[in-house]
């Protein structure tokens, strides 16, 4: 019996010990880090970077948050809205566009809206947030929406006239500009009407220079192209160095018929927003530039890729071509027999707000075809996200619209069919989403300013082009595609064959 006691108390000594360091072993292994899981690297987004947007899509399907490997990195993708929402609203100060989005930026977007974080954002947010507020651009803008929808409805009656197809995203594009420049800049640009030969290298040089700074996100060899001046970076830098001399040219025709008017914005010139600025007495030519591109960047990019996929889908589903132009007649009370000037200046504020299934519609397209199909915030200090996954200082974490928009597990097992329907509710009324499960428009204190203001051009354009011709495409058989930008744009344009319902468009 008094051996028995030692030994029992040894045994319990050493079960205790043995229970002590189970226990320090299942908390060390449940505080240990997981990371999401590796789907893919660098390689295989070059590989796929035509379909880079459907790429990451076919991924999430399978992992709503995942990784893909760089050399020195990873980049976390994700479709989860919690983790959105996470990201850019509950700690929204840990993520931000950082060092590595401004560095792949800035050479065309300067020291913009969208390239920056802190209190340069902070200032650029609040300064552009009264502008886009006050009455006075809502008006002046609309006013512009109107004239420009109404032009560029009469280069469509003309293509009528000719028996040609119309290429509708081009149109779209140069109108947007039309329209941005005007608002923006309170410039009559007209690239439309092709008599600004400036403008149309301005309009390219853009739009290719946002195709070689995406390409940059995927491109580990870049800094080093850019340091030699070689290849895509040789060619970026001279695409860039067309689209700045045109914005300065810009700002200092301004700034010298300012001077010429005793220092005085004119009340003509008060409606565009540089006007605005130059009242509060910014008036450094880099500052201005950076945010006029960011502002063209925003207003003419997204709007126009957006209603071009829009007519796209259109053609898609012309029974609702028909439900729309119903709509938009009763809400503006057309005549049979109005001209397309009468179209557009009967399109008031009023009957803009009465145009829900054209809201539901544009809606859709967005969300199927979102204008900006990934946006990525840097980690500035290693964290946590809601669905347990760690990630470290340093990471991306790019949320991704494009793939959102087609998950059953968020829209139901129709997420890929185009269904305006959805967004409206028993009662006729448009029903919108949670903007971190819908987020085309971004989400949170970084939630796109100008959102109401692109639902007003987008209207604006809608309703105009679908009460004057009824649309289809001019190839059936020529697959649609997007060109892998920063904005997503139909790859070699969209050929639509258009048809009046007026009885003289030509006249228009």
């Amino acid at each position: 019996m008094a051996m028995f006691i030692p030994t029992l108390f040894l045994t319990a000594c050493v079960a205790v010990a043995f229970a002590r360091a189970w226990i320090i072993l299942r908390l060390s292994r449940s505080k240990k880090k997981r990371y999401h899981p590796v789907r893919g690297t660098v390689i295989h987004s070059l590989i796929n970077f035509d379909r880079l947007h459907d790429f990451i899509s076919d991924l999430a399907q399978e992992d709503a948050t995942f990784r893909i490997l760089y050399p020195n990195n990873s980049d976390v993708y994700t479709s989860d809205p919690a983790n959105v929402e996470y990201i850019l609203k509950t700690n929204f100060d840990n993520y931000g566009k950082g060092h590595l989005h401004h560095d792949l930026l800035r050479d065309l977007l300067g020291e913009g809206i969208f390239t920056v974080d802190g209190e340069k954002w902070r200032h650029q947010r609040k300064m552009s947030s009264f502008e886009f507020s006050t009455r006075n651009l809502k008006e002046f803008s609309g006013g512009v929406f109107k004239r420009n929808a109404a032009k560029l409805a009469r280069m469509v009656a003309a293509a009528v006239a000719s028996d040609e197809a119309a290429e509708i995203q081009d149109m779209l594009m140069k109108s947007a500009l039309d329209s941005v420049f005007k608002v923006v800049l309170g410039v009559d640009l007209d690239s439309m009407g092709g008599t600004n030969a400036a403008g149309a290298r301005f309009s390219v040089a853009f739009d290719r220079a946002s195709e070689l700074t995406c390409y940059r996100y995927i491109d580990v060899f870049w800094r080093l192209k850019r340091v030699l001046s070689i290849g895509s970076e040789a060619e970026l830098r001279r695409q860039v160095k067309v689209v700045d001399e045109f914005v300065y040219n810009v700002i200092r025709s301004k700034l010298e018929r300012i001077r010429e008017s005793n220092g005085s914005v004119s009340g003509v010139d008060k409606g565009d927003i540089l006007s605005r600025f130059l009242e509060m007495d910014e008036t450094d030519p880099k500052y201005l530039k950076d945010i006029i591109l960011s502002f063209i960047i925003a207003g003419k990019d997204t709007t126009a890729s957006a209603l071009s996929w829009f007519f796209y889908m259109m053609c898609r589903h012309p029974s609702y071509q028909e439900r729309i132009v119903s709509e938009v007649r009763r809400c503006v009370r057309i005549e049979a027999n109005s001209s397309i000037d009468e179209i557009a200046e009967g399109i008031t504020e009023e009957a803009l707000g009465e145009m829900q299934f054209l809201h539901a519609a544009l809606s859709e397209t967005l969300r199927l075809y979102p204008a900006v199909p990934q946006d990525g915030k840097m980690c500035f200090s290693d964290d946590t996200l809601p669905d347990g996954f760690s990630v470290k200082k340093g990471y991306m974490v790019t949320y991704v619209p494009y793939a959102m928009g087609r998950m059953k597990s968020l829209w139901g097992e129709d997420a890929e069919e185009f269904r305006p329907e959805r967004w409206i509710n028993d009662n006729g009324v448009f029903q919108q989403e949670s903007a971190f499960k819908f987020t085309a428009f971004q989400a949170g204190p970084r939630i796109c300013l100008g959102k109401e203001f692109a639902y007003r051009q987008m209207k604006v354009f809608a309703a105009v082009l679908l009460t004057a011709f009824s649309f289809q495409l001019n190839d059936e058989t020529k697959p649609v595609k997007y060109r892998t930008m920063l904005t997503l744009q139909i790859g070699g344009g969209l050929h639509l064959r258009a048809n009046p319902r007026m009885s003289c468009p030509e006249a228009c």
